[in-house]
Formats: structure tokens, sequence, C-alpha cells
């Protein structure tokens, strides 16, 4: 009896000591400690799907498999974009099924990535009306725009995503509702803003503090956090901290070389554009005491991680597609066009205050693609690339660096006029305005003239300059009245548009430059 009596008093107990262990799990399980911690992957200005300098850093599949590892550790984990990622790219000036790509490698290599939720950049009003809204119907993420508003025929309106299930109009704050294991909720509203700088004639700004100033009063008490989900210059997203010192975290774009401040206990942060990096931000609500607590970490974007497989799928379909249409435009995207050589300076915090290695080949090739020019002129704004180039150079990275291309026109112009130009390009300094020109031009601060070969530029005579076709349009900031109605402008030249003629497309100049620099 003793050998029975004893396993089974034995396995009496283990049975309740089982029951005690599960019942205390389980009410650990279902206490609500009335905090809840919620993961945020932010990136901005990502114009590249792919990964650069020769596969190092960034790509949209390494992204995704972050999301992937914090999705892991915690289930209300959510990628934000703040802003640009339709335009600038290579792939605007590309062609698939005979419409232009305008952004549609980014949406649909974003939507396999798992973003959640997105803000307008300045530059997605940069393509065609149509194509914007194509772009919008196919994202499977979310939008909010809070200051930034759809000019249409009727009237202003929101933005509209149109699907099979319906029109979903943006909204002007965005609610997230999220839930931790142990039952605690919280509500998450975001308010999405953008920096009024693209004046395209289909879209109408509010301002951007006095929009936030108001939803933020609208939600504040209904919602556990508010999050400035910003595409705003870093200066204006600092002022808003001061505004709205409630906020619980701002996540910004615009600025390209990564950005972190705090402001009383608000963080701002800025990934590196390009999706050299991301900011991983965690954000706790303590909702029982209504505050909120923020732990940024930046984590580079780098081999360290690797590519997610289904959307490294999708960049390679859009990689083999840009490739077809590079040959159709004259170009050899896998040529090198040299070997070796110094890295080429092409970060913006750099070309557009000043001159690099980059910015004097492009002038140079600009020259020799113009030998009869006084001067050439090239707004930084054209050079997107944003890095610094490694050897070897490929044609692919002249077309990358140059997305939008463009000729080289020449026009005819009075003295007063080049003098006017040059100084607003002097005065766009730190934005894309800034100018880059001929080495035989020179700004004298002391007497605050603007010589060319040693002489004042008369304003009476008549300079032959070779220029950026974009900065005849009138659209540089600053540069309105640089236009073909201007009554300075004495003579525009025919633009050339064949591609035998490098005239055509400054990337087809800089390539013929360097590979004759090389010899």
């Amino acid at each position: 009896m003793m050998k029975i009596q004893i396993p089974f008093y034995s396995l009496i107990c283990a049975l309740v000591l089982s029951s005690c262990k599960t019942a205390n799990t389980a009410s650990t399980a279902l206490k609500d400690d009335g905090k809840i911690t919620v993961t945020f992957v932010q990136i901005n200005d990502v114009y590249e799907i792919a990964p650069m300098q020769g596969g190092k850093v960034g790509g949209v599949a390494r992204v995704a498999t972050l999301k992937k590892q914090e999705l892991a550790k915690n289930p209300n984990t959510f990628m934000v974009m703040a802003g640009d990622f339709l335009s600038p790219s290579v792939y605007n000036s590309l062609k698939y099924e005979g419409k232009s790509i305008r952004g549609k490698q980014m949406v649909e290599s974003l939507n396999a990535a798992g973003l959640n939720l997105a803000v307008f950049g300045n530059h997605e009003f940069d393509i065609k009306e149509k194509e914007l809204q194509d772009r919008i119907n196919e994202s499977t993420f979310d939008w909010v725009a809070s200051n930034t508003f759809h000019k249409t025929k009727s009237g202003v309106a929101p933005f509209v995503k149109t699907t099979s299930s319906g029109n979903k109009p943006f909204p002007e704050t965005y609610i997230m509702e999220v839930q931790d294991k142990d039952g605690t909720k919280a509500k998450i509203a975001f308010i999405g803003l953008t920096i009024p700088f693209n004046k395209a004639d289909y879209v109408t700004y509010t301002d951007e503090f006095a929009a936030a100033e108001k939803l933020y009063n609208q939600i504040k008490d209904s919602c556990d956090a508010v999050i400035g989900l910003t595409h705003l210059a870093v200066a204006e997203d600092s002022i808003l901290a001061r505004r709205l010192p409630g906020l619980a975290l701002i996540m910004g774009g615009h600025e390209h070389d990564m950005q972190f401040k705090k402001i009383g206990n608000i963080y701002i942060t800025k990934a590196h554009a390009n999706a050299k990096s991301a900011y991983v931000n965690y954000l706790t609500i303590d909702v029982k005491n209504k505050t909120t607590s923020v732990v940024p970490e930046l984590r580079m974007i780098d081999t360290t991680i690797s590519e997610d497989p289904a959307t490294a799928l999708v960049v390679k379909k859009w990689m083999d597609i840009a490739e077809k249409n590079y040959d159709a435009l004259g170009f050899n995207a896998k040529r090198v066009i040299r070997e070796a050589g110094e890295p080429l300076e092409g970060r913006e915090a750099l070309i557009r205050s000043g001159k690099t290695n980059l910015t004097r080949i492009v002038v140079s090739a600009m020259e020799k693609a113009v030998p009869t020019a006084d001067v050439v002129l090239m707004n930084s704004g054209s050079i997107r690339v944003d890095d610094v180039l490694q050897m070897p150079i490929t044609e692919y990275d002249i077309i990358r660096t140059l997305p939008y291309g463009g000729a080289i026109m020449e026009v005819d112009m009075r003295g007063s006029l080049l003098t006017k130009v040059l100084e607003a390009g002097r005065n766009n300094v730190g934005s894309g305005g800034f100018l880059q020109y001929s080495s035989t031009v020179n700004y004298n601060p002391a007497t605050k003239m603007w010589t060319l070969k040693d002489a004042p530029i008369d304003p009476k005579k008549s300079y032959h300059v070779g220029l950026a076709d974009f900065l005849m349009t009138g659209g540089e900031a600053n540069m309105g009245f640089l236009n073909k109605d201007n009554p300075d402008i004495i003579k525009i030249y025919p633009t050339p548009t064949s591609s035998s003629d490098i005239r055509s497309d400054s990337r087809l100049a800089i390539i013929k430059y360097m590979v004759e620099l090389g010899k």
C-alpha cells in the first residue's frame, strides 16, 4: 500500500501546487498595471529603395526587418514615414507599362515593408495631381494631413484615398488605439504637418502652428498621448514643441543629416535620409497618472541587418524595371566611369553652403558642354544624393545624384539680371536654391560686388549663360523673377532634346566629362 499511497499523495500535492501556480499566473496576466509601451520605427526623406554605397547602407528591405524585429518584442510596433518619399527619385523620369513611375516603386516597397502611417512631405507635390492620387490609392498604409488640403475645381477638401471599399478622406488627426497583454488600453493621436514650400496648384496649406494648436486642444483631453508627425524644418519643430509642451513626441523629416533635440520634455527625432538610419522611439504611457515618457534610439541601417526577403523581391523587381529604362534613355547604369580616386562629397549640408569636389565636377561638365558660355549656373537642389559617392563610380551613381535630370539651357541676359540671380543664390545658403557656378565668378563681401574673370559684372552688358533648365521656370526659392518673360532676358536658345546631344540631359554631360577626365 505504501508504494501506492506515497505517489498518490505526491500527485495530489503536485496538482494543488500546479493549480495555485496557474491561478497566480492567470491573475498576474490579467492584472492591468495602467502602463503600456508602444514602439515607433521612424524613417523620413527616403528616395532610394535599394541599399547604397555598394550595398553597405540603407535599403527598404532592411527597414522591414528592423520593424519585424521590434514587432517580435512588442506587438504594439508601428512604422511611420515623416514625408518625402514619392519624389525626387531616379525613377521619376522613368516609365513602366506606358506610364511614368512617379513614386510607384516606393509605395509598393513600403507596402511590402509594413509602413503604417505617413505624412506628406513637400516633395510629394512635385508629381502631377493624377499621379499623386494614383500613389495614394495604391498605398496600403494610412495618412494624416492636418494642414495640407486638396484644391479642386469644387473647392478645398481633404485628400482622399479611393479603394474598392470606397473613399477614405485623410483625417486631420489620426487616432490609434492600442492594448497590451495585461489589458492596458491607450489612445494615441497624431497631428500631421507639412512645410508649405511646394506651391503646386492642386494643394493648399493652412498655417502649421495654428492648425496644430487648434487640433491639439480638440483632442488632448480624449487621448492619452498626442504625437507630432511632421515634415517641417527643425527650427519649426522646436517652435511647435514650445507652443505645445504637452506633446509626447515629435517625429519629423525634411532635414537629411539626422536631427535630435529635446525641447522641454519633448524629443524631436529625424533619421538620416535614404533610410541610412531609423529612429526607434519607445513611448510609454502611464494611463492612470496621465504621463508619458520616451526612449529614443538611433539605429543605423547597414549590413548588420538582413534584408526582409518579401520586400527585397519587390525592390529587385523595380531595380530590373529601372535598368531597362536607363538603357532606353542612353545610360548604361552599371558602367564604371571612374575606378579610383577620392570620394565625391554630395552631402546636402555641404553642397548647399559651399563648393565640393562633386559640385566642381558638375560645373566643369556644364562648361565643357556649353563652351561659349561666360558662366554656368546650377541650383544645389538639383543634386539629391545626400551622400558621399565612393569609388568606383558608375553611371547609376550620377543618375541618382541628379534624379531630376534636365537640360542645360543657354540664354543671353543682362548683367543686372545675372547679378540679381547670383545674389539670390548667395542668400539661399542652406537651401536647394544655393547656386553652384563657374570658378571665374567671385563675390567680394567687403565691396558687395560680383566679378567675372576679375572684372565687375556690367549691368548693361549681355552675358551668355548656361544653366539648369529648372532655374528658368522661376520655381527656385527667391528666384521667381528668373523666367522667359523677364525683360532682361535678351535671347533664349533652343533646348536640345536628342540624347545624342549631351546638353539634353546634364547627367549625360557629367558622365562624358568624368570618362574623359579619367583617360
